[in-house]
């Protein structure tokens, strides 16, 4: 691993179950202070990657490393130290319900630092700032909207000022302008605060608009990868099906199966 990757993961397969492999020989590098992408299609592998990265699920075979350090889920003191290191935006917020804005984004500099509280106030009034929602920290979860939740989210993963941030689908589920609003979020705060950032996303348009760099996962193995520009222009029919978004190639729609007249029973 060169000084330039914060995160490199090499040759990395791995699968719930010896039936499906969900990543096989996988080798991806993220640099320190760039936006990176990693698209592809439900399923194909890429909240799996966040979860090794994380030191949730441990690999088969192949190697993560972050900051230079293998990643071994097994190292309980060395894991914790690595996701203090690490903000997750969760494709879906995980914010606690039954907490107030202001409280989901002080939780984790409750949890993992000493500071007086008048410090953490003032610290979850800037992260709430730079989100927009500085005038919301008062209300309760069920008083936002889900584009307001994305950002809350968003505040919370930046709170301990991570020097990784990682976003699983944060596009999903919103209309046009949150859309947009959050793209412009992930890339100017990641400029502001020099981390490195990982998408996780098929929103095509909006990755290439914030990104450096993009990988494009299908069927568990690496299709492409380069700037927007490199995969528009590529001709590989993979990449360009999924660029494209066209219904016919060699992604297909269904998940392997027997034929339908025979899983049915109605073949002679």
């Amino acid at each position: 691993m060169t000084n330039d990757n914060l995160v490199q993961i090499d040759h990395v397969t791995f699968g719930y179950d010896r039936r499906r492999t969900i990543l096989t020989d996988v080798s991806l590098a993220f640099p320190r202070g760039q936006v990176v992408a990693i698209m592809g299609s439900s399923g194909c592998g890429k909240t799996t990657l966040l979860r090794l990265i994380g030191g949730v699920i441990r690999p088969q075979s192949g190697t993560i490393l972050f900051d230079g350090e293998r990643v071994d889920p097994s190292d309980l003191d060395k894991l914790f130290a690595l996701r203090r290191r690490l903000g997750m935006l969760f494709q879906f917020g995980a914010l606690f319900t039954d907490l107030s804005v202001f409280d989901n984004v002080a939780f984790p500099l409750r949890e993992h630092t000493n500071l007086p509280e008048p410090m953490i106030r003032d610290i979850v009034l800037m992260k709430l700032n730079a989100v927009g929602l500085r005038g919301a920290a008062s209300l309760r979860i069920a008083e936002v909207s889900g584009g307001m939740a994305r950002r809350i989210a968003l505040a919370r993963a930046i709170a301990l000022d991570p020097e990784l941030i990682m976003y699983d689908e944060p596009f999903a589920g919103l209309d046009p302008i949150s859309v947009g609003v959050a793209a412009n979020l992930i890339r100017r705060l990641n400029d502001a605060t020099d981390a490195t950032s990982i998408i996780v996303s098929h929103d095509v348009d909006e990755c290439f608009q914030i990104c450096d760099y993009a990988y494009l996962i299908s069927s568990g193995r690496i299709a492409g990868h380069g700037t927007a520009a490199q995969l528009r222009a590529s001709e590989d029919p993979e990449v360009r099906q999924f660029i494209r978004g066209e219904p016919d190639g060699p992604v297909r729609f269904h998940y392997p199966a027997p034929p339908i007249d025979k899983e049915l029973g109605l073949s002679a």
